[in-house]
Order: C-alpha cells, then structure tokens, then sequence
C-alpha cells in the first residue's frame, strides 16, 4: 500500500472508531458537520521573469482551494482540502520541467496540478493536540520548517503531530514526517520525498527579554539522500521598548548540521543568524545578518524551509552554495497612505568561505487589504551578479487573493 493510501486507511480507521464509540450520541456526532466551516482561498497571479540566457516566463495562474473542518466532537475534528492550479497559456513558462514545450524558458515552480492538500483528523485533549494525516505545519520562522505559502501549491506532510502547552508558558512540538508533499506536485519526479524524519521543537516564553526555542530536525528522505540531515539549534528573539511608540526588536539563532541517515555525504556545518531593528507604528527598519556555513565542499541544508522568505525574493539561493552563503540585508516597512503597505530591501550576497562576492539584490512590495477577505499586491525583484556562475534576475508579480 502506498503512504497516501495507508494515511487515508488511517484516518477512515480512526474516525469509523470513534463514531461507533460514540454511537449513543449521534446529534452530537452530525453538530460536528452542520456546524463546520467551509473554506475556501481562490489566489490569480502574474508572475514574469527575466533572466541572463534564458527565454522570458510570462505565468498567468488561479490557485483554487476549497476545504471543510467539521466543529469539535469529543475532542475530535477532522479536516478535507483540495486544490486546484491552472494556467493560461501553461508554456510560456517552465514548470520545473514538466513541460517540454517550454524548454529554454525561465522556470515558475507552480505547475499545474489538481491534488488533496489538506486531509487529517485531530484529537485535543485539554492543552494538547495530536493530528494525523496531511496536514500543514510552520516551525518559528520557517526556515527549517515550513509550508512554502508563497508558492502556488503549497508545501504540506503526511505526519503524525502533537503539540502541548500543558507546561506554562511552553509550547511543545514533535512530529513524525512520513512523505513531504513538495510545491511542484505529484507529477515530478522530486514532487514527493519518502520520508522518515522526526522533528522535536521547544519554545519557552517566560522570560521578559523574550522567546527562547530549541530544537533538533533529524531528516530522513529515501529518495532525496543528499538532503537528508540532523540540525540542532537554539534561537532568542524578543522587543524592549525604547520610548513610548518605539520598540528595539532582536533575534539570535545558532545550529549545527551534519549528514544524517542515508545521505552519502560527510559534513558538520554551522548556522548563524542575527537581526537587529526598530519597531514604531509608522514603520520598521531591520539590519540582518545570516551565514549557512559550509564543510567539506558542503552547504548548510534548509531543505524543508519556506524558501522564498529567506536570501532575495529572486529566489537564486534556494539550494546553499557548496562554499557557503553569507548575507547581509537591510529591511524596512512602511505604512503608506490609502491603506497601503510597502515593505523594501536590499541584499549583499557573499560565499560562507573566502568571501567571494556573488550579488546583490534590491527587492520591493506594496500591498494593500482590500477587507477581510480581498488582498492585493504588487511586488519586485532584481538580483545584479557578481559572479559568472549566477544569472542576473529581474521577477515582477501582481496579484489578488480572495480567502473565506
């Protein structure tokens, strides 16, 4: 039996269980349905990209999602979702590949695919919560775990979770990944990562300066070797307030890696991130340094993080250099007139080892809320090298998101 098959087995398992078990109470059983919650997020995006030896990618898709969580039973919820991605005009962009009409073009990763993103049952029994299936899930800040939200079809796991804030002011987190479901869908060949992995997370939110977390990811992928790697880590963040509007923010973060399970590499290098900012209702300003060490011609792995948030929006580091990547970047937001929200950066791009320049980057965003349910946004781009072995990148988005 294949994993998607053995989950959905599982889940069929466990909620004919309960049923019966509850089977003297079925108008609670049915308040669970006729009080659920419909969903649904329909997301149209312009995506172009212009890139040094490459043919322009012009992508024009609707992302559609449409999912069902019943109200609480017995402690019990479960949760459907399908999506749906479309395209007009599907080969004027490479998606990853999959295309072959497109060869030669800029890729787009949001292939066109129909697929079930979401279907898990949860149990919560006072401050804990056990949830199996597929399911999305965000550690921190996402840089080692996370759901990819910016891409069309979104990043999710078949996994076993459970989190509890039983102790006070602790939230703990461990979960079981059995397959990641990756953005560029089930019909690519790195679309789906059998996985073995374990994930334990701890953040303790008692003290006054801040947040402490650790953690230690040990991921384990039968066809992704290579990416299969233990981190264990620690990271501090927290705000004092300087004067009665302005607040100074702050963020440390420090992990080890080496190769883990079948990975056919030897390595153990370090990660390094540390940020730094004023926070006023106006406005932000955030000066930020990140390294992703390298060891033994090996770059420090963030194989499951929301990528495209980290290192440029052009999105030209998504796999470490072997030599390392070493960033330093100064972040502002703003609050503009007309309800508009602008948030800009720039980047310098530079090898973990020898500091070899590789780039810089200046990217921008201005969106704004239309109401609860409609955002718009305008977005930008441009990657200048420094180096032969990258391209310059210029990417353009305009989109609107309906969510419900």
């Amino acid at each position: 039996m294949t994993t998607p098959s053995r989950v959905s087995a599982t889940l069929i398992l466990l909620a004919a269980s309960a049923a019966f078990a509850h089977a003297a109470e079925p108008a609670a059983f049915a308040d669970a349905f006729t009080h659920g919650k419909l969903s649904l997020n329909a997301r149209l995006r312009y995506e172009g990209v212009q890139q040094t030896a490459l043919k322009d990618a012009d992508a024009l898709t609707l992302r559609t999602r449409l999912g069902f969580t019943t109200a609480p039973w017995q402690g019990l919820k479960a949760m459907v979702e399908a999506e749906n991605i479309v395209a007009l005009g599907g080969d004027r962009y490479s998606q990853s590949g999959l295309n072959p009409a497109a060869a030669g073009r800029a890729v787009v990763a949001d292939p066109e695919t129909t697929e079930i993103n979401q279907l898990f049952l949860a149990y919560t029994a006072q401050k804990t919560t056990a949830t199996l299936g597929r399911q999305r899930l965000v550690l921190d800040n996402a840089r080692f775990i996370g759901d990819v939200g910016w891409r069309q079809n979104q990043q999710t796991f078949d996994a076993f979770t459970v989190q509890s804030t039983a102790l006070t002011a602790t939230t703990l987190t461990y979960a079981y990944l059995d397959q990641i479901n990756r953005v560029f869908s089930a019909r690519h060949p790195q679309g789906k990562w059998a996985s073995d992995s374990h994930l334990f997370n701890a953040a303790y939110t008692g003290f006054a300066a801040g947040t402490l977390t650790g953690y230690a990811y040990l991921l384990d992928f039968k066809n992704a070797a290579a990416n299969s790697c233990a981190t264990y880590g620690a990271s501090f963040a927290g705000a004092q307030p300087l004067a009665s509007a302005v607040k100074f923010a702050y963020r440390a973060e420090l992990a080890t890696q080496s190769d883990y399970g079948p990975s056919p590499l030897d390595y153990t290098a370090t990660y390094i991130a540390l940020s730094a900012g004023l926070v006023a209702k106006p406005g932000t300003l955030t000066l930020g340094y990140e390294q992703l060490g390298s060891d033994h011609n090996v770059g420090f792995k963030t194989p499951l993080a929301t990528l495209h948030a980290f290192n440029g929006w052009a999105d030209l580091f998504l796999t470490t250099p072997a030599a390392g990547l070493r960033e330093t970047y100064l972040r502002a937001t703003a609050t503009l007139p007309a309800a508009l929200a602008l948030t800009a950066s720039v980047h310098r791009f530079e090898t973990a080892v020898a500091w070899i320049r590789l780039g810089e980057e200046f990217d921008a965003q201005i969106s704004r809320k239309f109401s609860a349910a409609l955002t718009g946004l305008v977005k930008f781009a441009d990657f200048r090298r420094d180096a032969p072995a990258y391209p310059n990148v210029q990417k353009i988005w305009a989109q609107v998101e309906f969510a419900y």
